[in-house]
């Protein structure tokens, strides 16, 4: 059955069988990854479910990605862990609420689209990381909790979830041959709770992890004190937190606009974010941000709308009213089994196919933002190395590129005609390229194939220009756009600038 689903803004064709099938898988995705993280926090594991529903429905309704879905991502609850230790589970709720206010002015005033400043390299980077940690997460699973403390899973339990694990996979890659109606995931999770019951198999469940059986999300001031110390603890945190979080999401909604060939929209994506985390700090909610693994779970499902990750959070809070009973039950087998294949369908293996056609810049860049990611689990760390790398090796590059073609006209007078951009890194090339004592009284500085970018270019023209007067020459700078005539106001009467319909330059919109 499919129809027009209008939510706010988006007009897109929907297939609500897809959609709620794809819903419910993610949400048996979701939630061990929430339970996991909210204890790993030291914080009540309804707290992580919480965040999970309420993140999940307040961006898929006002989010700017049909598609993505969010939750309680282990990302942004690692910064909070300090600040759980040192002051409590209140300081936490009243940081999440700041971090979200923090998100909301990011999109507010149109900051978004600075995402679109990273490069390819740290994009394949980032998500292989994150396919690794994925599939290193699912490994984990494999320790049980005893008196010793914890340890490996070892004879015949470990077989029998070996076993389990492999029927999911199995199920996972056969069963899209056999029909693509439902989600294989799903049906794999069914298949594996049916045989487990069935069988009354031994196994780790959903409810080894921790219970998830609750009331709704209440509403609840967080217990501090309202003053400029309490500002002063929270704000580092909530900072971090808010960084982290629209890093991950707007690289989260890049990655499904190259999958889905269409294009979010990423200042509205900062705003949802925010407004779901502020929420989830005054209902006990961790909070959170965009997660990429159960995005890809949801992708690969054929969910393309709002509605799958409207019913997944829908789902995840009737689960925690009346169907913890039922859901503690599933093997948690089922759900590293999904997991496994959502990791290697997220790992970019054409990224290893091309890397003989890459520079080798960027293969360094990607292999060490995926390294950061893995190693330091600090998705926002890795990007930004990544990115300032990247701008390095652009910025050496670029400065390599300056060239100057020289010639006489008819009059005497010596042109040299600059290609390429003027800024810090290609000054000092530029300046050899003039040969002030054999130049003639006349000098013309031809910007039409450059362009003065900083300040270190407006350092080099002056003292050109000074070299020049010294010698007792006249230097005229001839195709300077408006904005470059701007830097050098200060140049004085010596320059000589003649702007001739040049184009301006503008910082690219949202």
């Amino acid at each position: 059955m499919k129809s027009y689903l209008n939510l706010f803004d988006f007009k897109q064709k929907v297939d609500y069988k897809t959609e709620v099938l794809a819903g419910l898988t993610v949400a048996m995705t979701m939630i061990p990854e929430s339970l996991s993280f909210a204890i790993l926090a030291g914080l009540s594991p309804l707290t992580g479910l919480y965040a999970a529903f309420l993140m999940g429905l307040i961006t898929a309704v006002l989010g700017g990605r049909p598609g993505m879905v969010s939750g309680g991502a282990g990302a942004t609850v690692v910064v909070l862990i300090a600040l759980m230790q040192s002051h409590g589970v209140e300081y936490v709720f009243a940081a999440v609420a700041l971090a979200g206010l923090l998100q909301i002015a990011v999109g507010l005033f149109k900051l978004g689209k600075f995402i679109r400043l990273v490069p390819q390299s740290v994009m394949y980077g980032f998500v292989n990381g994150l396919a690794i940690i994925i599939f290193m997460a699912q490994i984990q699973q494999f320790k049980v909790v005893t008196p010793e403390g914890i340890s490996w899973i070892a004879g015949t339990p470990l077989w029998t979830m070996l076993g389990l694990v492999l029927l999911t996979v199995l199920v996972v890659l056969i069963f899209p041959k056999i029909t693509k109606a439902i989600p294989a995931s799903l049906v794999a999770i069914i298949v594996v709770f049916a045989v487990v019951m069935g069988f009354g198999i031994d196994t780790k469940t959903v409810k080894d992890i921790a219970s998830i059986s609750g009331s709704f999300p209440p509403f609840h001031i967080p217990a501090i004190p309202f003053n400029f110390d309490t500002l002063q603890i929270i704000f580092p945190y909530a900072l971090v937190m808010a960084g982290v979080g629209l890093i991950e999401s707007l690289l989260t909604l890049n990655v499904v606009d190259e999958i889905t060939g269409t294009r979010g929209r990423g200042n509205k994506e900062c705003v949802a974010q925010g407004t779901a985390n502020v929420v989830n700090g005054f209902f006990t909610g961790m909070g959170g941000c965009a997660m990429i693994a159960q995005t890809f779970v949801n992708l690969s499902a054929g969910s393309r709308a709002r509605l799958s990750a409207i019913i997944a959070s829908l789902t995840i809070l009737i689960i925690i009213l009346v169907g913890a009973p039922v859901i503690e039950r599933v093997p948690m087998a089922a759900l590293i089994g999904v997991m496994i294949m959502v990791a290697i369908g997220t790992f970019e293996w054409i990224s290893l196919r091309i890397v003989g056609k890459m520079p080798k810049s960027d293969i360094i860049v990607g292999i060490l933002v995926a390294g950061i990611t893995v190693w330091l689990h600090n998705l926002a760390l890795a990007v930004l190395i990544g990115v300032i790398i990247s701008a390095l090796v652009f910025a050496w590059e670029s400065a390599k590129r300056i060239r100057a073609r020289k010639y006489m006209d008819s009059y005497g007078v010596k042109h040299y005609e600059i290609y390429g951009p003027l800024f810090f890194g290609s000054v000092n090339l530029f300046l050899d390229k003039f040969d002030v004592n054999n130049d003639p009284t006349e000098v013309v500085i031809d910007f039409r194939e450059s362009r003065v970018t900083d300040m270190s270019a407006i350092d080099a023209l002056n003292k050109l220009t000074e070299r020049y007067h010294k010698a007792g020459k006249k230097l005229h700078l001839r195709h300077l756009s408006a904005d470059c005539r701007r830097l050098l106001n200060n140049a004085g009467s010596i320059i000589d600038v003649n702007v001739i319909d040049d184009p301006g330059y503008s910082v690219m919109k949202d």
